[in-house]
């Protein structure tokens, strides 16, 4: 759940309230310029998306080149 965005300084200057925000199980996403550059997220969300990825890729479910396209679209702005 995205709790906060918050540009990089914002973030810096006030890390201990966008920590209490993570800690409590919220998102918060980091932009510089504007732009989306990460997220500061929990633990138990990080290993959630990794084991989601994993299942997906031993079942057959998950197709590695539509992923790494979609990927690429997306950190380039890519639109058909």
């Amino acid at each position: 759940m995205i709790g906060a965005t918050a540009t990089a300084t914002e973030l810096q200057n006030n890390f201990g309230r966008y920590l209490n925000m993570v800690m409590n199980g919220n998102e918060v996403v980091v932009t510089k310029n504007g732009k989306e550059v990460g997220r500061f997220i929990p633990k138990d969300a990080v290993v959630s998306s990794l084991t989601d990825s994993l299942t997906g890729i031993l079942k057959g479910n998950y197709d590695l080149e539509r992923e790494r396209d979609e990927g690429l679209r997306k950190k380039y702005e890519i639109t058909d």
